[in-house]
């Protein structure tokens, strides 16, 4: 196989897997944005923070969308979801080895671990200023719970998402939140890929295990934990921006991403970093597992290496 025709696959690849992973997470995914938004900027200190909630944790959480919107209510969301899995984990993933590569990474099981963070965060800071506009209309489609008599939903569909947004506020309007969506792409990818990469090739080295499904599975368990620890905060104050309400008759409520930090952590104290921690790993670890397990499975069925 070509060099060139090997970059095209692995591209390719990586957004199949990526999408894979994003089909059978999404209700995790919508419980998680729930939980995050829920008594926003709500003074609670302590374990305050997560009590007195409409979603009260992962299981009644899901079960309340459920029942107050129907199994539907756990797939808001999913088209522009795909969308965005298609376009910033094509690039995220497709673009880490090339770039391990080109900081000099020539041997796959024995690169050092800054190289592989350095990768995964530029990767995954590109395709996420890339691919921005999905994640907003994502996580607004997802925040969208119950509606009451006489409350019309934000958005009708994913392309009227997209058009009121570009109509109101212009196309800078689809980039709300670009910043902290770059910063928790590059500390989610950085963590992420190079977290796997690394407990794959340890495991191989210290002769543990041999090269195959379960070693892949438990690299990516390993993988999703550190993930989910190392993202959540900024999770939280991304998914807060992106659903902020940004007509002209609505002051913002957060300036920026420190705002956004400062705000939470006074009002909801440190906990509030982490609403919706259980439901982001819920989501992360199967995502990470699922994207992981099929990637390399693809890889081996067209004959290219392992990562």
């Amino acid at each position: 196989m070509g060099l060139e025709h090997e970059q095209s696959w692995r591209f390719l690849l990586a957004g199949m897997s990526n999408m894979c992973g994003a089909s059978v997470t999404n209700p995790i995914d919508v419980i998680k944005i729930r939980m995050q938004l829920e008594n926003e900027l709500c003074r609670h200190k302590g374990l305050d923070a997560i009590k007195n909630r409409y979603y009260d944790g992962f299981i009644k959480g899901g079960a309340r969308i459920v029942r107050d919107e129907g199994v539907g209510g756990l797939y808001k969301g999913l088209l522009p979801s795909l969308m965005r899995e298609g376009s910033y984990s094509t690039i995220r993933l497709g673009a880490y080895e090339p770039l391990k590569v080109y900081f000099g990474a020539t041997d796959p099981a024995h690169t050092p671990l800054w190289k592989k963070i350095c990768a995964g965060a530029i990767s995954g800071t590109i395709g996420s200023a890339i691919a921005t506009p999905t994640d907003l209309v994502k996580v607004r489609m997802q925040a969208q719970g119950k509606l009451f008599d006489g409350e019309i939903p934000r958005y009708k569909s994913t392309l009227s998402a997209f058009r009121e947004i570009v109509r109101i506020q212009g196309l800078r309007g689809l980039y709300i939140g670009v910043g902290p969506t770059v910063k928790r792409a590059a500390i989610l990818t950085a963590t992420q890929i190079p977290s796997y990469d690394h407990a794959k090739h340890t495991i191989l080295n210290a002769e543990l295990m041999t090269e195959g499904p379960l070693l892949h599975v438990i690299s990516s368990m390993v993988a999703g934990f550190m993930t989910a620890l190392t993202t959540s905060p900024v999770d939280v104050i991304k998914t807060r921006i992106m659903n902020q309400k940004s007509e002209a008759h609505h002051g913002k409520v957060y300036k920026n991403a420190f705002d956004c930090f400062f705000k939470i952590v006074k009002s909801e104290g440190p906990l509030g970093l982490y609403k919706g921690f259980i439901p982001n790993w819920m989501r992360i670890g199967p995502h990470t597992i699922i994207t992981f397990f099929i990637f390399e499975e693809l890889r081996h069925l067209i004959g290219m290496a392992p990562v």
